[in-house]
């Protein structure tokens, strides 16, 4: 199944649209039934404590503290970075609650890796299979100069992943994300596809993920 990346409705809307609004709770479920948190934690725990956990179109910040929840870190600063500030006051007061500092920096992806902090990881859910391949390697060398590491949980893209697609109306999904599931396993990966955009010289671990899902993790050596 080639890969083949389209247009995802919920990029496109206004972040106070109905629609949206109602595909962003959408996508906290389909998260949680995917496993996402449990399995990026489990990547994460391989790495040292980071001082900034950044995660990569993060959206509304709420997947980032499902996982950072799973985490057993203190003092973390959380940044996530979207073209969209929507991070809401009750998911900042979660954050703090685990005693995490969260903050939003909105624009561009790769304005957001030019002056990163020292100690950075960087996560990703559900964000690199917006990107072509271009825009991947582009990414990938701005992490290997600029962090720790990389944990990213993908769609998994095949024909069962395909199909299950269009099971999210079972869940109550809007038309919204409908589309938008069935875009993303197309746009998914397989095999070691992201490791072959990723520098040389770094431990990479790419794998199935439980059913629908594609871990990606990039490790410096002698961490």
């Amino acid at each position: 199944m080639k890969r083949r990346l389209e247009p995802e409705q919920l990029d496109h809307l206004p972040a106070d649209d109905p629609a949206a609004i109602a595909s962003r709770r959408d996508l906290a479920r389909i998260n949680a039934v995917m496993g996402q948190p449990a399995i990026l934690a489990g990547a994460l725990r391989a790495f040292p404590q980071p001082r900034v956990l950044l995660d990569l179109g993060g959206g509304d910040g709420r997947a980032l503290l499902a996982l950072a929840r799973r985490l057993p870190w203190r003092g973390v600063r959380a940044v996530i970075a979207d073209r969209q500030d929507i991070v809401s006051a009750k998911t900042r007061a979660g954050f703090a609650a685990l005693g995490w500092d969260c903050d939003v920096r909105q624009g561009d992806i790769f304005d957001t890796l030019r002056d990163p902090e020292d100690g950075t990881l960087a996560t990703a859910n559900l964000f690199l299979h917006h990107l072509d391949e271009a825009a991947l390697t582009r990414l990938f060398v701005a992490l290997a100069e600029r962090s720790m590491g990389l944990a990213a949980c993908e769609p998994r893209r095949g024909v069962f992943a395909l199909m299950a697609s269009h099971l999210v109306l079972a869940l109550g999904a809007n038309a919204v994300t409908r589309h938008d599931a069935v875009a993303s396993v197309r746009a998914g990966f397989a095999g070691r596809e992201l490791s072959a955009l990723w520098p040389n010289g770094w431990a990479l671990t790419e794998r199935r993920a439980l059913p629908f899902s594609h871990l990606f993790v990039a490790a410096r050596h002698g961490l």
